[in-house]
């Protein structure tokens, strides 16, 4: 009877914490900052999301990209801030899987190409050939702003691969460490998010003394909100919609500005095909 009971009472407990998970809506986003402003921001989205769908919304931190990808994957979250290219190998492992939204900027990314001043390199329009022989950073390796676009125009530009056009190149894991890598002179020049760029020097984070932008890369799809396939079958017919139209109407000025983004508008997997090409073009995708 005493084994019966405890049988009883963990089954009971089972229940009541797979019937709590069930009702819980988890989303991550790729580390693509400082982890502790991450954590500040995402956890503002969770409560707008909570009071638009109805449920309980939970962010979920990640340590890499790669990360982010695989808990989108093993639905330990079911939406997720992405970048281009890391949006583009999640949604390929999850069948179904959609891109609902992004930002209005995203429509036209770009990267920025910054140098430590003591390498002696200016702003051009033009890419800047003189880079040849400088030491290099990319962000993270799953970064379709700080490796994979930045890497494709470097290869086009200057008929080079990275390896065979720099002395030295690194990864310095997130845009944040790239600028503070290059302002230091750890590094020569590096690749950037142009909006972390922006928003770091907005807050006095850059010496201009120091480090500055040299060239930006023509314009491309990047970052998007993705979910999983499987949505409405879990929380209810209708789900997806309403997380689209929850993103769509996300019009809290102190929200928006926290990604930076004026607004948000609809996307599509279709929108994120040059990133695919690309990444097949430079053996980052299959």
């Amino acid at each position: 009877m005493k084994f019966i009971w405890k049988s009883l009472l963990a089954l009971t407990a089972l229940l009541a914490t797979s019937s709590s998970f069930a009702t819980v809506f988890t989303f991550t986003a790729i580390p693509d900052e400082d982890e502790s402003r991450l954590q500040e921001r995402f956890n503002k989205v969770a409560v707008y999301l909570s009071e638009q769908l109805g449920v309980e919304v939970r962010y979920i931190p990640v340590k890499s990209y790669a990360a982010a990808v695989t808990a989108f994957r093993n639905d330990q979250v079911q939406l997720a801030w992405f970048g281009g290219l890391s949006g583009v190998r999640a949604r390929a492992l999850v069948p179904d899987s959609e891109a609902l939204a992004q930002g209005y900027e995203d429509q036209f990314f770009k990267t920025y190409f910054i140098a430590h001043h003591q390498a002696e390199l200016t702003a051009a329009a033009e890419f800047p050939h003189n880079v040849a022989g400088k030491t290099f950073t990319f962000g993270s390796k799953g970064s379709t702003s700080g490796r994979l676009m930045p890497e494709f125009y470097l290869r086009l530009l200057s008929e080079k691969s990275p390896e065979q056009l720099f002395s030295r190149v690194g990864f310095s894991g997130d845009h944040s460490r790239t600028i503070a890598q290059v302002q230091s002179g750890a590094y020569q020049v590096g690749a950037v998010n142009y909006k972390v760029w922006e928003s770091e020097l907005a807050a006095g984070k850059i010496d201009a003394n120091k480090v500055s932008v040299i060239w930006e890369t023509p314009t491309y799809p990047d970052y998007q909100w993705s979910i999983r396939g499987d949505v409405d079958g879990r929380y209810g017919e209708g789900f997806k919609a309403k997380v689209k139209a929850a993103l769509l109407n996300m019009k809290d000025p102190e929200l928006l500005a926290s990604f930076p983004r004026q607004s948000f508008v609809p996307a599509s997997n279709a929108d994120y095909e040059p990133i695919v090409q690309t990444g097949k073009a430079i053996g980052l995708l299959e």
